[in-house]
């Protein structure tokens, strides 16, 4: 019930991978998760850890110094680190997403210059795409590039973007033409590293998924060099990031899958030891129960997962899939979470 997913049989590099994730989280991330979560505390050394393991280049071309893992090895990596601390896969998220952008659209010449960067951590970031009106309707967003020579002049604002205050360069969509019909025609992606123009305003504080920066950026003059447009052409900026995004959703999908299996495996423990009318509580039927809606939820969210994954490595649209699987793996992670804290009573309501 809930059991940790193994590799197959067949894949021996999968199973070092996957032992060597198992290792560095109980060594380096559980002692400390609780405390850093706690604190909203980067977790720099967590960083240089993964740096270590490969991860920021975890999907990333082995030509271009990446692991070039199959996002079903990727699932599983994620939700492993998302059963102990839900931050850490927010480190690499959206960083890859950005270097999926560039290794399906760059030039070439992008490619030898970022991909190797990206793939060792020495460049870390993410991609900037919501705004303070802006959110889910990226065809009305306002920050736009204007192209002067050899450069483009960007001015604008986002807000609620991962590693934008501990990152060093973001994947930022912008409006290249404003006046395009339909929006997305005029909108583009440009590679912007921090430099002048390019301000972090504040670290956002959130309620939960602490630990890992989430930012709001302003753009003022901001210039960039025109060689750093992913593609060869403008216009293509929307379809880029929302192939992107696809991986995201599958990482975030995993997470939910580690997250309600945390929830399932600590219930389990807890109610073998917790004591009521002389008996465990896992011995009455109200607790089996819940015990067994939560593992059909962590089985059901993993089954989509997988799938989601599987689409996605055979390398045509895996929107739907992805999309049912970030739905249904979420949802599991807050119902599973919610079980979990009326299964441990009173201790569920306390830190």
């Amino acid at each position: 019930m809930g059991a940790i997913p193994q590799p197959r049989e067949d894949d021996g590099q999968e199973a070092l991978i996957l032992q060597s994730v198992d290792r560095f989280l109980e060594r380096e991330v559980r002692p400390v998760a609780h405390a850093l979560e706690a604190a909203d505390t980067y977790p720099a050394a967590i960083v240089e850890k993964l740096k270590t393991l490969g991860i920021f280049g975890a999907t990333i071309a082995p030509e271009y110094g990446g692991l070039g893992l199959p996002a079903v090895t990727y699932a599983r990596i994620v939700e492993r680190m998302s059963a102990v601390w839900m931050s850490v896969p927010g480190l690499f998220n959206s960083h890859l997403i950005m270097a999926a952008a560039v290794q399906r659209y760059g030039t070439e010449e992008q490619k030898r210059r970022y991909l190797a960067r990206f793939a060792s951590g020495e460049l870390r970031g993410g991609i900037a795409l919501t705004e303070p009106d802006c959110g889910t309707d990226l065809q009305a967003i306002r920050t736009h590039a204007r192209r002067e020579g050899d450069h483009y002049v960007v001015n604008g604002a986002k807000t609620w973007i991962t590693n934008s205050v501990e990152g060093h360069i973001l994947a930022v969509l912008v409006k290249t033409d404003p006046r395009a019909q339909p929006p997305h025609q005029g909108m583009s992606l440009l590679l912007i590293e921090k430099g002048p123009g390019f301000k972090v305003v504040r670290k956002l504080e959130k309620l939960g998924y602490r630990g890992i920066d989430t930012g709001e950026l302003t753009f003022e003059e901001c210039r960039v060099p025109a060689a750093n447009l992913i593609g060869t052409s403008e216009g293509r900026g929307l379809q880029q990031v929302l192939n992107g995004l696809e991986l995201g959703r599958i990482n975030v999908a995993a997470r939910g899958a580690g997250l309600a299996r945390a929830c399932l495996e600590e219930s389990l423990r807890y109610a073998q030891l917790r004591k009521t009318f002389g008996k465990p509580i896992a011995e009455h039927q109200a607790i089996q129960l819940k015990l067994a809606d939560m593992a059909t939820r962590v089985e059901a969210a993993r089954l989509l997962v997988e799938s989601a994954a599987r689409a996605y490595d055979a390398g045509g649209r895996c929107d739907l899939e992805a999309g049912m699987a970030k739905l249904y793996a979420t949802e599991a992670a807050l119902e599973n979470s919610l079980e979990a804290m009326r299964i441990h009573g009173a201790y569920g309501y306390s830190k």
